[in-house]
């Protein structure tokens, strides 16, 4: 072994020299791939005049107020329909029309009313009634009633029948129920048409039964609310006790990861090992049964799995899994016990450098709040872009009508060749869109602002990320903890990690942005090719799709560690990448055992937090237990509070226990170089913890002889 050290170290880099100067982060440095500086601030330059030109050309009102068949808003101060805020369409069955799926617009005239209908009435009763002056509110802008019922129905001006209906964003729907069983609209079963005949209703519901799902919707949106504003006072409770939870978990795994760790082990060994005895008894008892012998491969696959249990083979496979699964981790633990002990010893150091620093606790929500502002930004900058377009009209018509789809002119459609090859047709606003060169580069705008927020986002964490591994890295590299800490290590850390590597921290987002951006790209593309039959397009886009969900991790990792050594050494960003990987490499086993201890950890104090935080909401919420005098509100849902709490918790916990993630991966790296660059002399001391040297059988002479 001694013999292939050198070359081992070889193909990983060379460790690191003993540096005498060298007591922790480095404080004189310099600035670090300042190229990607300048690109960044450009780029942010560029986002921001996006922003600008989309907030010039864009109209949010036009996600949030309808339009009528002219492209008119409904309801907007300032315009000539600002006193009819809902929108009424002449015949909601042609919205069942695939039509609507390709161009996003009813092929019926739609108008701005003021109130929606609420009876049932027959253009052809109306007309000779004193119900016409209800009814021509509900006919197109302008309509006088001098024409002919015939001519009116052919010419859409009005409406053939109204029903009862709701407004809900609105938008005239049906007003459905059920009675006796039977989906009716109003009162009535049956409309009459333009030409007197009457129908059943029945086309009617089906045109509009959606309708009826979107308004039950609307009702779970409104007791859901009331919920929220009866219960918010105990979330916040909740979500209290949950960061409560949270600190005390990192508190007592200075004192309790030990037993943790080894009760999972000896807990996964019994798992398995009952397991295997539940197999070996199942595969007894069903010695004799007929059937029980047939084998997996004369079975062959079938749909209802649990015919497969009553086979003696399965119960012989699991039996085998299991055992090998077994014997695996009982060798690993002989072979790996002094690492697994390596692990719990950083972890406790972890728990300790955290209460040192206790205001690293603190700095996730500033990680929170900058990655608000990405997406509140990249979120409205999108709507201003998507709604930037201008008001096309398109040629509808129920028939087969060669112009139909073709673009418009209302002002003069009625006078217009196309008007008269289709007197059935209608020139209505379709969508928003254009020809100009701003409207053909709208995609790539939107492609440019979903990459921007990639890269901004993935900057604001790989800050968060060097300012803890710095601050940590401080309290490594201090020979007497605490007296040795430097004031304020976190706030100094985010000072050197913005003044000296802002360009490598933008190196390494940039790459993890192009990385994502693709995966978007891949994901657009196959959503696009999902109607296709194409086996092999499908083979290479899940392929694609797997690969660069793989590189993005492996760059994740990569970054990861990246910049924990730009904290610590202030070198830029291709080189603290290269010195990390293979600083790394050279102790690829500690490194698997310590990510998969940190892991199972962090995943059982969530699970511990977000279990106990959500049963005890639910015994709370459904009024199971009371809390000193008071007792829960009465709700619509319970379910409401526990899942809000439950979520919280678990956002909570996540952000504690990714603070005590990046400790534990930066006093891993600063061991490692520990290791490497000093032997425990009086002049090269080591700075690891008495409880990791005495693991490693390590001491420091200086110390060992006082």
């Amino acid at each position: 072994m001694g013999g292939e050290r050198p070359h081992y170290y070889g193909k990983h880099g060379t460790p690191q020299k003993y540096d005498p100067t060298f007591k922790g982060p480095i404080y004189h440095r310099g600035c670090t791939d300042i190229i990607c500086c300048v690109f960044l601030l450009l780029a942010i330059v560029g986002y921001v005049a996006v922003g600008i030109i989309a907030w010039t050309h864009g109209d949010p009102r036009k996600v949030i107020y309808p339009t009528d068949s002219r492209g008119e808003f409904c309801g907007q101060k300032g315009t000539k329909n600002a006193n009819k805020p809902y929108l009424f369409y002449f015949n909601i069955v042609k919205c069942a029309s695939p039509l609507v799926l390709l161009e996003f617009q009813c092929p019926t005239p739609q108008i701005c009313v003021e109130k929606c209908p609420d009876r049932y009435l027959t253009y052809l009763n109306a007309h000779r009634s004193q119900d016409f002056e209800y009814y021509k509110q509900f006919c197109v802008p302008g309509f006088q009633g001098n024409k002919g019922v015939a001519e009116v129905l052919r010419d859409g001006d009005c409406p053939a029948v109204l029903i009862p209906s709701k407004p809900l964003a609105r938008r005239c729907f049906p007003a459905i129920h059920a009675h006796k069983g039977v989906l009716m609209v109003g009162n009535e079963t049956t409309y009459e048409d333009g030409h007197g005949s009457r129908k059943n209703i029945t086309e009617l519901v089906e045109g509009a039964k959606k309708a009826n799902g979107v308004l039950e919707a609307r009702q779970l949106a409104m007791r859901i609310f009331e919920d929220y504003t009866v219960s918010w006072y105990w979330i916040v409770i909740g979500l209290v006790i949950a960061m409560v939870m949270s600190l005390l978990f990192i508190v007592l795994l200075r004192f309790l990861a030990g037993i943790m760790v080894w009760v999972m082990i000896i807990m996964v060994i019994l798992v398995l090992g009952y397991g295997i005895f539940h197999c070996y008894m199942e595969y007894t008892r069903l010695r004799g049964e007929a059937g029980s012998d047939i084998s997996l491969v004369d079975l062959g696959f079938q749909t209802d799995l649990r015919v497969y249990l009553h086979l003696r083979q399965t119960w012989m496979a699991f039996m085998i899994i299991l055992s090998i699964l077994e014997a695996v981790i009982i060798l690993l633990l002989i072979f790996l016990r002094k690492r697994i002990l390596i692990a719990i010893a950083l972890i406790k150091e972890a728990s300790r450098a955290v209460g040192y620093v206790m205001c690293s606790l603190l700095y996730p929500l500033v990680t929170f709040l900058l990655l608000c502002l990405c997406i509140a930004y990249w979120a409205s900058t999108a709507v201003f872009l998507s709604t930037s377009n201008e008001a096309v009209y398109k040629i509808f018509d129920d028939g087969t009508c060669q112009v139909a789809g073709k673009t418009c002119n209302p002002e003069t459609f009625a006078s217009s060749n196309e008007s008269r090859l289709c007197p059935g047709a209608h020139c209505q606003f379709a969508f928003y869109g254009g020809e100009s060169g701003y409207h053909r580069a709208l995609l790539g705008l939107q492609i440019f602002n979903a990459f921007m927020f990639f890269w901004l986002a993935n900057f604001v964490l790989a800050l968060g990320q060097v300012t803890l591994a710095g601050a940590f890295a401080s309290y490594y590299w201090a020979l007497h903890k605490p007296d040795d800490l430097p004031a304020f290590p976190l706030f100094s850390a985010f000072g050197r990690a913005l003044r000296y590597h802002t360009g490598s921290l933008a190196f390494g987002a940039l790459i993890l942005a192009i990385v994502q951006i693709i995966r978007v790209m891949l994901e657009y593309l196959d959503q696009r090719l999902k109607a296709a039959e194409n086996r092999f397009a499908k083979f290479l886009m899940t392929c694609l799709k797997c690969c660069f969900w793989c590189l993005e991790k492996f760059i994740r990792f990569l970054n990861r560690n990246a910049y924990i050594m730009i904290a610590i050494y202030g070198t830029n960003f291709c080189t603290s990448a290269r010195n990390a990987f293979f600083l790394l490499m050279r102790n690829i086993i500690r490194v698997a055992v310590l990510d998969k201890v940190t892991d199972f950890l962090f995943l059982l104090g969530k699970l511990l937090i977000v279990g106990s935080v959500g049963i005890l909401a639910f015994f709370f919420f459904t009024h199971r237990i009371r809390i000193v005098q008071d007792t829960a509100p009465p709700l619509n849902y319970y379910w409401v509070p526990i899942l809000t709490v439950i979520i919280g918790s678990y956002l909570i916990a996540h952000g504690f226990f990714s603070v005590y993630g990046m400790c534990v991966d930066t006093l891993f790296l600063c061991f490692l170089e520990d290791l490497e660059r000093n032997d425990g002399s009086a002049e090269r001391p080591y700075f690891m913890s008495p409880n990791l040297k005495r693991l490693l059988n390590k001491t420091n002479k200086k110390l060992a002889e006082s």
